[in-house]
């Protein structure tokens, strides 16, 4: 597995090639909603691939210079329950941590609260719904981890 980080439109599009295979195709989340104003041309993706073949992404992106704010992680189907997403995350983590942030906060789907758990981020707020799925806020510290 090859881990790719950066803006190039190479990475671009495999980030939109699974975000459309997962949220879209899977999860019948309108493609207006899922493509929206911040995904720029200079917006920062993390990509995994095995071969040629994206198998995780996630958008970087911060709240504030302390403040890591991943979205849009996804596993290709064929991948998932295999540690790819955890991998995934805590690299971008410490991708963040290195540049100053202190904390992470996150929507993640319902479904997802379990996994986000294992990686010690916690509920801080209600169930609400985004893009029509019921999602819920999580926070992690990341001053506290290595």
């Amino acid at each position: 597995m090859e881990e790719y980080f950066g803006a190039s439109p190479k990475l671009q599009a495999a980030a939109f090639y699974l975000r459309y295979k997962v949220f879209v195709l899977e999860q019948h989340i309108s493609p207006d909603l899922e493509f929206d104003s911040l995904d720029t041309p200079d917006r920062q993706y993390l990509v995994f691939f095995k071969e040629e073949l994206p198998i995780a992404t996630v958008r970087y992106q911060k709240i504030d210079e302390q403040t890591l704010n991943p979205d849009r992680l996804c596993v290709h189907p064929s991948f998932r329950e295999q540690g790819v997403g955890k991998k995934l995350l805590t690299h971008l983590e410490k991708h963040a941590k290195n540049e100053g942030c202190q904390k992470s906060i996150l929507s993640a789907e319902i479904h997802a609260q379990t996994f986000y758990e294992s990686l010690a981020y916690r509920v801080v707020s209600a169930p609400f719904e985004e893009d029509g799925i019921t999602c819920i806020k999580m926070q992690k510290d990341l001053e506290s981890t290595k």
